[in-house]
């Protein structure tokens, strides 16, 4: 039985997050978090968080797993809403900048 967790309208670009889903897709839970804690971005935290949350939901149940058994099944990063900004430049111009969210969604399973 799947269990999820979802961080939604997160504050980092998809393109970036998607790297460390990459990285951590088919791992044990166990080495997905070693390796998110000792990685420099920035996205790395946000996704050991999903990850725990996950775990968590897992233990929420009646039959619930054992954590040495449980993988990361699917993890993706879908784009959220974009956030709008101008930067003022010379001459009266105004450059846009567009500030990215993604949605970050874990899926763990059981290895047989």
């Amino acid at each position: 039985m799947p269990f999820q967790a979802k961080h939604r309208f997160a504050r980092i670009a998809p393109r970036k997050a998607r790297r460390l889903m990459d990285l951590v897709r088919g791992r044990s839970v166990d080495d997905a978090l070693a390796m998110l804690r000792f990685s420099k971005q920035r996205a790395s935290g946000m996704i050991e968080k999903v990850i725990r949350s996950a775990v968590a939901n897992a233990n929420e149940q009646e039959e619930s797993p054992p954590r040495n058994t449980l993988y990361v099944a699917k993890a993706w990063a879908d784009p959220g809403p974009i956030i709008k900004r101008f930067q003022p430049k010379d001459r009266g111009k105004a450059y846009s900048i567009h500030k990215r969210t993604s949605h970050l969604v874990v899926t763990l399973d059981e290895r047989e």
